[in-house]
């Protein structure tokens, strides 16, 4: 593997045998024939190496210095994360402008039907074409979308969306949604834009992504209130999340609680350290085996369908 760039995980082969030893006895420990990640990150190489160099230079989203720890080709990542045990994951991928989302779509089908363990991912943004595209994807196979309220910057309530949604929350798809306000809150992140759209979409199936940092608290009420809103791990936890946005341990039992709707997710390749990082803060919680035999394996399988994964 090429390390460039990496800081916290070793790349090379000796160090990536050791930490697939270590990711493989945590989750054998709990029982588990693998781990089902909701979050991690394959797009078109151009798309992906932008979004690198804007972590290198620690972008105004990002803030401070963020290398990136699986630096590699893509055919390395995907190895890579079959010989951590992770027997599904996603693609997940999504536009800043415009004219993006379709294109994207369609390199994420051809992906999927390459990478069999790849839950088939698509992403959508406010523009004419959306319920068209989406509809598209939903009947090529398209398992989970990507929203990326951030990054792209637009109101997940715009007039533009409300087939998309509608459309997906009756077809029971779930969408990741990067809605919470870290690493620096946007014009439309924040419990109450997209909060708006479950209003008008009880049946939804959204998983937050993150938990909704850095607004922990107010995401676990959304998801009380919503039956159909799931939340992933996404970097939560971990002491790189845990120096700029801190999980309340007050809210730890709540957690607890919506344990079977709460996802494993890592953001792989782009994470600043060894993936094993977001197991052990995981564990560290002390919510006990069950509720992370749950959130490692048994939710996202119920929720995808996984039987026998």
């Amino acid at each position: 593997m090429n390390g460039t760039g990496t800081t916290g995980a070793d790349t090379t082969d000796a160090g990536t045998t050791g930490e697939a030893e270590r990711v493989t006895a945590f989750w054998r420990a709990l029982g588990l024939p693998g781990l089902i990640d909701v979050h991690t990150h394959f797009m078109p190489e151009r798309v992906l190496a932008k979004v690198w160099a804007y972590f290198d230079s620690a972008g105004p989203l990002v803030g401070r210095v963020w290398p990136i720890a699986y630096r590699a080709a893509k055919e390395e990542r995907v190895a890579l994360l079959r010989s951590f045990g992770v027997r599904a994951f996603t693609s997940m991928l999504y536009p800043h402008k415009p004219g993006m989302a379709a294109w994207l779509n369609g390199w994420a089908a051809g992906f999927a039907a390459r990478t069999p363990d790849c839950l088939h991912t698509a992403t959508f943004f406010p523009e004419p074409e959306a319920a068209g595209y989406v509809r598209t994807a939903v009947e090529a196979g398209a398992r989970v979308f990507k929203a990326h309220l951030q990054v792209g910057a637009y109101d997940p309530a715009d007039p533009l969306l409300e087939d998309v949604w509608g459309l997906l929350a009756d077809a029971g798809i779930p969408v990741v949604c990067h809605c919470g306000s870290g690493p620096a809150p946007g014009k439309y992140t924040g419990p109450g834009p997209i909060g708006s759209v479950l209003a008008r979409h009880p049946r939804l199936r959204l998983v937050v992504a993150h938990l909704g940092m850095p607004e922990y608290a107010d995401f676990l009420d959304l998801t009380e209130r919503h039956s159909g809103v799931h939340l992933d791990t996404t970097m939560a936890f971990t002491a790189f999340a845990e120096q700029d946005a801190p999980f309340p341990r007050g809210e730890l039992p709540r957690l607890l609680e919506l344990g079977d709707r709460v996802l494993l997710g890592t953001d792989f390749p782009n994470i600043p350290y060894p993936y094993a990082e977001q197991l052990d803060a995981l564990a560290g919680l002390g919510l006990g085996d069950d509720w992370l035999r749950a959130v490692c394996h048994g939710n996202a399988a119920r929720l995808f369908g996984l039987a026998g994964c």
